[in-house]
């Protein structure tokens, strides 16, 4: 029984973890490093995550510096971050790349929102499912007479509580982030 809790509690912990990178990389009104956190590089012909290439900083609210460590790689970074689809086109600045981040109309802050629950709403199937398997893990273990009816009715009762905490989660920050992208 315990293990099969263990189990669903770290894979619904997976999920939430998961959910917390993609809010992360969802633009507010503020600069984040997170937001370039998905950009990949050509970089003499491999796929490379931008901040292997480059050191990534947030020197004010509304700007983000890429400063490659090799000169040599400005141009692909460049070109990497206009395909990236960031709403704001880079500058570059001899080895220094520069990303001011224009100020969002309130369209584009209510189409982030849409946004943000819809990857909630991802998230959360995705805990269901989870709870989907742990349940029928536990009726097998039943069927098994491995455990009792009532050790599974237990279970049963703990994995929802499971379930309703990573759901809750979810929610908070849900609310937080749409507070953040809704701040002017």
């Amino acid at each position: 029984m315990e293990e099969i809790t263990k189990k669903t509690q770290d894979r619904m912990n997976k999920a939430l973890d998961s959910f917390r990178k993609e809010l992360s990389s969802i633009r507010t009104g503020r600069a984040n490093a997170a937001l370039v956190d998905n950009v990949h590089v050509d970089y003499y012909g491999t796929s490379t995550p931008l901040k292997q290439l480059a050191n990534i900083a947030t020197p004010e609210s509304k700007q983000i510096t890429i400063q490659p460590f090799d000169k040599g790689a400005v141009q692909a970074i460049d070109k990497a971050l206009q395909q990236a689809d960031l709403g704001a086109m880079p500058k570059v600045e001899g080895t220094l790349i520069r990303i001011i981040l224009p100020p969002m109309t309130e369209e584009r802050r209510k189409d982030l929102v849409k946004a943000i629950k819809k990857h909630a709403e991802d998230a959360k199937v995705a805990i269901r499912n989870i709870r989907r398997d742990s349940i029928d893990e536990a009726k097998k273990q039943k069927d098994a007479k491995k455990i009792t009816e009532d050790q599974a009715k237990h279970l049963d009762t703990e994995i929802q509580k499971l379930t309703d905490n990573e759901t809750a989660s979810i929610d908070r920050l849900v609310a937080q982030k749409e507070k953040e992208v809704m701040e002017v």
